[in-house]
């Protein structure tokens, strides 16, 4: 079975956009994912990013207008400018990380908190918000809040950047299937084509 390292942070619009699409398309040709939630910034700042409020005006332009183009394209309603953006995933990857630990398939956990900053204009690093999306999901949203301050998952979450900074991942969403890498939403077509040739 083929499988997709999926890197990214929870507050990407990027990583939303194409979230949908892209566990589709991995179901479709019965490969897996394995989510691999990253401090982006700490990625950026190796790669050469820059975080949204650094960038210059003709690319936070254009950006806006990309965003409006992909939003019209996948037919996902989402707020351009949500109440809650920047805000820290931490809280949210660490509760991520800790699911995992437990063997939970954690892509519609993922997803719900990703529509909770984009759509429907939530603050997923206040932690009763997390455990309420959490419980939602079927989880035990207070567990994993509190596993998620614990060390071992601070320290997950700090092996997955340096894992992703290893791999040459410069931003989110990001995959990787064997030696293939494919940075961006807007590649998900050829994600499709390498899984469909057998990863």
């Amino acid at each position: 079975m083929p499988q997709v390292d999926y890197y990214f942070t929870l507050v990407s619009p990027w990583t939303f956009l194409g979230d949908e699409a892209f566990r589709k398309i991995v179901a479709d040709n019965s490969a897996s994912i394995r989510h691999v939630p990253v401090n982006l910034g700490a990625v950026f700042n190796v790669t050469g990013g820059l975080p949204l409020v650094k960038r210059s005006d003709a690319r936070k332009a254009l950006r806006m207008q990309e965003l409006k183009r992909w939003r019209k394209y996948r037919g996902i309603d989402i707020n351009l400018e949500p109440k809650f953006f920047p805000a820290s995933d931490k809280l949210a990857a660490g509760m991520m990380i800790g699911a995992q630990n437990d063997g939970v398939d954690v892509g519609e956990f993922g997803h719900a908190i990703m529509r909770a900053v984009w759509i429907e204009e939530r603050n997923i690093a206040n932690t009763d918000t997390a455990i309420d999306i959490a419980n939602s999901c079927g989880l035990n949203g207070q567990a994993l809040a509190d596993a998620a301050h614990s060390p071992k998952i601070e320290q997950q979450w700090q092996a997955n950047t340096y894992e992703a900074i290893s791999l040459n991942v410069m931003g989110a969403p990001f995959y990787i299937i064997g030696e293939h890498t494919l940075w961006g939403q807007d590649r998900l077509m050829f994600v499709e084509e390498i899984l469909a040739a057998g990863g």
